[in-house]
């Protein structure tokens, strides 16, 4: 079986600025996902994580590797090939504010990508499609569906906006860069099972995050990153019981415990 998403030997160099010199994002890379199955990437801010995101989507390319998305060779693909790729695909930011709409009321931002894909006249049926998931993230009150996205909504609120316009037509991989950040213990933990009942039904799904705890409740399996370089991988409550990376030790050690 080919898997959904194969990368090999990935590296992503940007070049220096002012005379300084390039930085490497992504050293060596490899990984796979097959359908259906979730995959925690955790490390630190400049880490790799969201520079890994963008490479999958074609916005950043390679300099080095290959990387094959649902069977395609991202570095090889055509606008139009890429365009297809992405369509199969939905990426939930880590920034709710710069990446949603912000003159949209919220029903119309959840609405938006379907329009754009299948069209005006299907609007009846995409703004049914859009209550249900906003009620679902506990977005269905009438005075939030019409308000406006920057007047109006808290990042947590933003954040569950930005997941039912990414769910809104079923992608069948979804990319997860912090998406529960701005939530509170319980709401993150909802927007988790939210996210793996539709991993149960076929999605598949990359959750980045710096959180171990986290990581362990989203995937079972996990690859940590540091300065571009994958340091460990494996099951993630392995990483919480017996890191063997001094970097993974180290994340566990940061952690909050009670005494």
């Amino acid at each position: 079986m080919t898997a959904l998403l194969d990368i090999r030997d990935l590296t992503v160099t940007f070049p220096g600025r002012r005379r300084q010199e390039a930085v490497t994002a992504l050293s060596s890379l490899s990984l796979s996902l097959e359908k259906g199955e979730s995959l925690s990437i955790i490390g630190e801010s400049g880490s790799g994580k969201t520079t890994l995101m963008r490479a999958i989507l074609g916005h950043v390319q390679p300099s080095g590797g290959s990387l094959r998305l649902f069977g395609t060779d991202v570095t090889l693909a055509s606008d139009n090939e890429m365009t297809d790729l992405r369509r199969r695909c939905a990426m939930v930011s880590q920034d709710p504010y710069g990446s949603l709409p912000p003159t949209l009321t919220v029903l119309d931002a959840v609405l938006e990508p379907w329009l754009i894909v299948r069209g005006r006249d299907t609007r009846k049926e995409a703004e049914k499609r859009a209550r249900e998931l906003l009620e679902e993230l506990g977005l269905g009150d009438e005075d939030i569906l019409s308000s406006r996205v920057r007047l109006s909504l808290s990042g947590g609120q933003r954040q569950r906006v930005a997941i039912a316009r990414a769910l809104i037509l079923g992608p069948e991989l979804l990319l997860c860069d912090e998406p529960t950040s701005m939530q509170d213990a319980s709401t993150r933990g909802e927007i988790i099972r939210i996210l793996q009942r539709r991993q149960q039904a076929g999605m598949s799904m990359i959750f980045v995050t710096h959180d171990l705890f986290l990581a362990r409740k989203a995937a079972p399996r996990g690859i940590v990153l540091h300065r571009g370089v994958l340091v460990e991988e494996g099951l993630c409550r392995d990483f919480l019981a017996a890191p063997k990376h001094p970097y993974t030790r180290a994340l566990v050690a940061a952690l909050p415990r009670l005494t």
